[in-house]
């Protein structure tokens, strides 16, 4: 236990910090709600492509381009992974022939990726079963709440991408 002198001064510096009640923190809130979406669409698939979550996102980026190729920093920034994250998931999908790499013909430092005949026919079998799970999940909402939500979303995430870039000192505390 601490000297009561000590406790006395733990308290007093609590008592002036703002409470942080995580049931009301909207990054914590957004952050579970997303958790639980993905983890909800991983079990569509991955029983039965045996596939991760990396690896659909992946599969879903490259199948959204048709015949076009992207490189694994790109997959990065469109997913918004760490790079080790995507690199892993690219060296399983190679594995597991879901992806070709091929250098690219401006730079061979950086090989672009697309997807296999394997890939695409996975993708064209999930994007319907994740469509109908975004229908069924939204279906909570009408349609002026999800115009509403995307118009917040495209918003919040554009003052994220500021914040991002902001140096530290433009975040400030909240009095």
């Amino acid at each position: 236990m601490l000297p009561s002198s000590t406790r006395r001064k733990t308290a007093s510096r609590t008592a002036t910090v703002p409470g942080l009640n995580l049931s009301h923190f909207l990054p914590y809130r957004v952050s579970v709600l997303s958790n639980t979406i993905s983890q909800t669409v991983a079990r569509l698939y991955e029983k039965r492509f045996h596939i991760t979550i990396p690896e659909w996102r992946i599969i879903a980026v490259l199948g959204g381009l048709g015949n076009e190729t992207l490189s694994a920093g790109e997959i990065a920034a469109a997913t918004a992974m760490d790079k080790v994250q995507v690199s892993r998931a690219i060296s399983r999908m190679l594995g597991s022939e879901l992806i070709l790499r091929e250098a690219g013909d401006t730079d061979r430092r950086k090989a672009l990726l697309t997807l296999t005949a394997k890939g695409l026919e996975i993708y064209s079998e999930i994007a319907p079963l994740a469509l109908a799970y975004e229908a069924q999940l939204t279906s909570a909402l009408d349609a002026d709440e999800m115009q509403q939500l995307n118009l917040l979303l495209s918003k919040l995430q554009t003052k994220a991408d500021e914040l991002t870039t902001a140096p530290e000192s433009r975040i400030t505390r909240v009095e």
